[in-house]
């Protein structure tokens, strides 16, 4: 058995990374507590092999620990390396109580390099060129998300200082095209990100998969298999038999998410429970939020089903900033996708609601779409 010893966030990235450090050498297990999570009690002890248990966002539901073994969290850092080009300095710009912060420290561990961390607050594009200044090295590579991205590009300075990483990887939440596209345009390595907790972070990138990571779908629902998978979720047996199953001698991990697998390259197209059926025909949310970034004013904007008595479920888009010419977009959207698709109406709202992971926050984007 290995003792679990939880740290708080608030003691920083630095701390936060000594003792990731240890646990990933057969040190005591870490757990980094955010202070707003899972109140319930933690074990003691866990099995040998478990080195990290990560707490989910919870942007969908409940937030879940997952139990990850520190050779899973290896093999993604390694993974990333190789298919990034070898070894670089990270700057932190992600919260490390979740997976895609302790990757990237993860990540500096298997490079042999200190990560630089941008100022605590509110990510901003200063404090981004603060953390690049720091560097000490010229091959260095970054994480954030897709507002950070954003952020980024939005000043010239920060677009220039992007344009000198090895990688810019964007992941925690489907990344619309717009954006990438301008990231591109601009000279920036973008690499698209995709994985969970439970695969010890992004194991795809750019549609390829890592390493050893194996995919297939499976009745429309993308698994994923691999060297990286964790044991299972915390307390949670019946869940943990759900989520990890056995198929043809290997085990997956079923993501809940839609995709495409030609047998080379994953095309994920969104969550399954993005899609919702109104009066009897399905459409996809995510394909109405992409419908609507094409317009002016929804470069930020966010698409819910909220129940209807009529046609059992209509979209409802929130979008941030003020409205430029709502009807008309509404208007194409229907065009595009049919009747449908059409938002039943747009809530205007000054910015999206998000996690501390920089995640969308979709609980609360359905309170603001279903206020009166």
């Amino acid at each position: 058995m290995r003792p679990l010893v939880p740290i708080a966030a608030a003691a920083g990235p630095a701390a936060v990374f000594e003792r990731l450090r240890a646990a990933l050498a057969g040190g005591p297990a870490l757990f980094v507590a955010s202070g707003s999570g899972d109140p319930s009690p933690l074990p003691a002890q866990l099995g040998q092999a478990i080195g990290l248990v990560v707490e989910t966002s919870g942007s969908t539901g409940r937030p879940k620990r997952v139990a990850l073994p520190a050779d899973a969290v290896l093999a993604s850092a390694a993974a990333s390396e190789s298919a990034l080009g070898g070894p670089a300095q990270w700057v932190l710009a992600l919260p490390v109580h979740y997976i895609a912060g302790l990757n990237v420290l993860a990540r500096s561990i298997c490079a042999g390099t200190e990560p630089v961390a941008v100022p605590p607050g509110g990510f901003t594009a200063s404090g981004f060129l603060d953390a690049v200044a720091r560097l000490a090295i010229p091959e260095r590579c970054v994480a954030l998300v897709p507002a950070q991205l954003a952020t980024l590009l939005d000043d010239p300075a920060a677009t220039d200082a992007l344009r000198g990483f090895a990688a810019v990887l964007v992941g925690g939440q489907a990344t619309p095209a717009t954006l990438l596209e301008r990231a591109r345009a601009a000279g920036v390595h973008v690499v698209r990100s995709y994985g969970s907790s439970e695969t010890s972070g992004g194991c795809v990138y750019d549609g390829v998969p890592l390493g050893s990571t194996r995919v297939r779908v499976e009745a429309g629902e993308v698994w994923l298999g691999g060297a990286t998978l964790a044991q299972g979720y915390l307390g949670d047996d019946s869940l943990t038999a759900e989520r990890f199953v056995v198929a043809d001698g290997a085990r997956w991990f079923r993501t809940a998410d839609a995709g495409e697998w030609d047998g080379a390259r994953l095309r994920v197209t969104g969550r399954r429970d993005d899609v919702i059926v109104s009066g009897g025909v399905k459409v996809a949310l995510s394909a109405i939020e992409e419908q609507l970034r094409r317009h002016p004013g929804f470069a930020e904007v966010a698409v819910v089903a909220v129940p209807d008595a009529r046609w059992g479920e209509r979209p409802v888009a929130v979008a941030a900033g003020r409205a430029v010419d709502d009807a008309a977009a509404v208007a194409a959207v229907a065009a595009a996708l049919g009747p449908v698709g059409r938002p039943d109406r747009v809530v205007r709202v000054a910015a999206l609601p998000l996690l501390p992971t920089g995640k969308l926050d979709r609980r609360a984007v359905l309170d603001l779409a279903t206020r009166p």
